[in-house]
């Protein structure tokens, strides 16, 4: 009987599953968005029950789309927004609040208590991470925060702290499991980068109660089985990572050096640092890529916060589109961006600035602004921040970047890709399969099965769909990297109030 793996890939917009052959190929997949709660300017939530309800029906969805049994799932590999942070309760696995999303900066002034207290210094050296609202570990501490019941109840360990992955695995196995993996782990400014376990001193810093936290994993192992009732029997769970290392891995980035960049709801570039971790001078993170066996491979990072998500804005705020697939013919209808910059920081600015008081601006308008310029200069900021991100990553590795990896939803748009190219004086490859989030989880889940053999299995799977190489003149080139530079300066600090 042919056998697959089935991959679950939970997003920050949407809830997707695929299935994939031996040879990486999608076979069958099914999505659905769910919707993004915004109480006060900055902060983000998702409602749990909306999470599991809408991964566990598109797991049915691909699996039925995929037209197989479930006989033919030899694993599930789980892959999910980072950062975001969940707190449900032991016994009944009952959310006791909504989940507050990676994007949010309802933490901001814990943040600024932490670095006027003067943790900052420590947390970098232990977790790789700087102090930022956009990790778990100040959002665990708000929620405790917020309820003196609820900071007893987890003293006592009746509460269940989790990123998504927790969260799902939490649901997939009845209540049976809660653990994470490394990758996950290593976003939270819980978790020493060096021990890979939970940090005490840490801990202490943020007031995180032990007894609240899951049992950390590597990235690869049966970690346990589905209940049956969900699917129609049990399948181990074998693969979990955060979305952007579960993305570096389905690029095969195994090699010192190799990079990628994903154009999701944020956006994100990895670079393999081999198997210690590597302290940036640059504001890029210090984080797990993955961990196989005894094996740990760190990762740079840089981290954007708004990518994909500005299109969003255009469509639901905006209301300058109708759907997401109208921006590019919108952006294709004028020849340049006419002069306009957008700076899409409408939760502060990540890597490599970190200013969480900055907030978006359009600059440049004049009368004869249109829609289709605004629309450019929405998906040119994607490849804008992608270089800032670049840069200071080529001055931590101390080598130009030779070629760039590329996936994501917005990967697929080819004149966004060239002018990438154009911006990085460098190459840009896409792959056949640029869903490589939940390739990347596929892989681990199969790896730990035996369904793949080894690494090099993995490698061979890796087509080229198109190749884009700088063609621009480099003088136009950095005078619109120097205007951009000028616009992100106009959005930094202006969020006083917070």
């Amino acid at each position: 009987m042919q056998k697959y793996i089935l991959a679950f890939d939970q997003g920050t917009t949407s809830s997707r599953s695929i299935v994939f052959d031996h040879h990486g190929k999608i076979i069958g997949q099914n999505q659905q968005e769910f919707p993004q709660i915004l109480p006060t300017p900055g902060h983000v939530e998702h409602d749990p029950e909306e999470i599991w309800r809408t991964q566990i029906e598109t797991a049915k969805g691909a699996i039925a789309a995929a037209k197989i049994n479930i006989e033919q799932v030899a694993a599930i590999g789980v892959t999910n927004q980072r950062e975001t942070t969940l707190l449900w309760e032991r016994a009944t696995g009952k959310p006791v609040a909504n989940a507050i999303v990676w994007q949010s900066r309802i933490t901001t002034p814990i943040c600024h208590q932490l670095s006027h207290d003067g943790h900052g210094a420590t947390i970098r050296d232990k977790s790789g991470l700087i102090i930022d609202p956009y990790f778990s570990g100040t959002k665990l501490q708000y929620l405790l925060d917020s309820d003196p019941s609820l900071r007893r109840r987890a003293e006592d360990g009746e509460l269940c702290f989790g990123t998504v992955d927790s969260f799902l695995l939490w649901r997939m196995s009845g209540g049976k499991l809660h653990m994470t993996d490394v990758t996950n782990a290593s976003r939270t400014m819980l978790m020493n980068l060096h021990s890979l376990e939970w940090d005490p001193e840490l801990l202490e810093i943020l007031n995180i109660p032990a007894a609240v936290l899951p049992e950390i994993r590597s990235s690869s192992e049966v970690y346990g089985m589905t209940d049956a009732s969900l699917l129609g029997r049990e399948i181990p769970i074998a693969g979990i990572a955060g979305d952007q290392q579960a993305a570096t891995f389905g690029q095969t980035c195994f090699d010192v050096g190799s990079a990628k960049n994903t154009y999701g709801t944020g956006a994100f570039l990895l670079m393999n640092v081999g198997h210690q971790p590597v302290a940036s001078d640059n504001n890029l993170l210090s984080t797990v890529g993955w961990k196989i066996g005894d094996q740990t491979t760190y990762c740079l990072e840089g981290s954007v916060f708004i990518a994909g998500a500005v299109v969003q804005w255009l469509r639901d705020g905006l209301g300058i589109i109708d759907t997401s697939e109208a921006v590019e013919p919108l952006a294709l209808s004028v020849p340049d961006n006419g002069g306009v910059y957008f700076v899409p920081a409408f939760v502060g600015l990540g890597a490599p600035y970190w200013d969480p008081r900055a907030r978006g601006v359009i600059l440049g308008l004049t009368r004869g602004t249109t829609a289709g310029h605004i629309a450019r200069a929405a998906i040119e900021s994607m490849a804008y921040q992608t270089r800032d991100l670049v840069e200071a990553m080529q001055r931590d590795a101390g080598v130009p970047l030779a070629q760039l990896q590329v996936d994501g939803g917005a990967a697929i748009n080819d004149d966004l890709m060239q002018f990438q190219s154009d911006l990085l004086g460098t190459k840009v490859r896409r792959p056949e399969v640029f869903e490589t989030t939940a390739l990347g989880a596929a892989y681990l889940a199969g790896l730990a099965v035996g369904y793949w053999e080894d690494l090099d299995a993995l490698k061979r799977n890796w087509q080229l769909d198109r190749e884009f190489s700088p063609a621009a003149e480099e003088a136009q080139i950095e005078h619109l990297y120097g205007q951009w530079r000028r616009a992100v300066g106009r959005s930094r600090d202006w969020a006083q109030e917070e």
